[in-house]
């Protein structure tokens, strides 16, 4: 069996007296898609806040790459060894174009020293995630909510990742968006990328993913095959509550 291209070990992320993560501990395997689940508030987003210390570091805990640590790096440098993340929110440039955004990622790279190449770069990345060629130069900010989740996406995947984080690709999208996002994913997957998912659309979830790990108060309460881990009768209560 191939060694795990990341490990958290024991990672804690503390905001005063809360604790919004409470040592935290997994393995990923590469080519992996590890779906990770939880009630709101139970500490998702900040663990990969803390993973890949965008905006903040974590409180204590190991976090390795390939099997050197990374934990101790800043968040640029992180990004350029190969874990990128998205976020909750289409965090994007609303007043550049499209692929202006994505070429903001790519001159924090050395992927590419020309400008030629670095547009050819970002081109190559809007296409890859299904980005329409002809909005490429329009402004970010008018693109409905699935097309900025894309354009977010692309930024993320011009970093070239072995580690892809989407923090609820599918949040705010119409049934049939999920479905295209599904299907990026899977895409994603296919091209070599092993991708930490959380999601809240529990279909999409377990659809995709090969192990689900679920959260809550900042801890691990669950983690495996995907359809034991969501009969998990702790996993119940924590999403629906002890019964009356």
């Amino acid at each position: 069996m191939s060694e795990p291209v990341l490990v958290v070990s024991d990672l804690t992320k503390k905001f005063g007296a809360l604790t919004a993560v409470d040592g935290v501990s997994f393995e990923v395997r590469p080519g992996e898609i590890l779906g990770i689940a939880g009630p709101n508030g139970s500490g998702k987003s900040t663990l990969f806040n803390a993973i890949t210390r965008v905006p903040f570091a974590q409180t204590s805990g190991i976090v390795l790459f390939k099997g050197a640590q990374i934990s101790n790096l800043a968040n640029n440098e992180i990004a350029k060894r190969g874990i990128a993340r998205t976020f909750q929110r289409e965090s994007v440039f609303g007043n550049l174009s499209s692929i202006d955004n994505v070429l903001v990622t790519i001159e924090q790279t050395n992927r590419a020293s020309a400008f030629a190449q670095k547009i050819a770069l970002a081109e190559q990345a809007l296409d890859l995630v299904g980005f329409p060629a002809t909005l490429h130069n329009w402004q970010a900010g008018r693109l409905p909510v699935y097309l900025r989740k894309l354009v977010m996406i692309a930024g993320a995947v011009a970093l070239d990742p072995a580690v892809l984080l989407l923090d609820e690709p599918a949040s705010g999208l119409t049934v049939s968006e999920i479905d295209k996002m599904r299907a990026l994913i899977t895409h994603l997957n296919e091209l070599g990328m092993t991708i930490l998912l959380v999601e809240h659309v529990l279909s999409l979830l377990m659809e995709v993913s090969d192990r689900l790990m679920v959260l809550d108060q900042g801890r691990v309460i669950a983690l495996g095959d995907p359809a034991t881990v969501v009969a998990n009768p702790t996993v119940i209560e924590a999403y629906l509550g002890t019964p009356a």
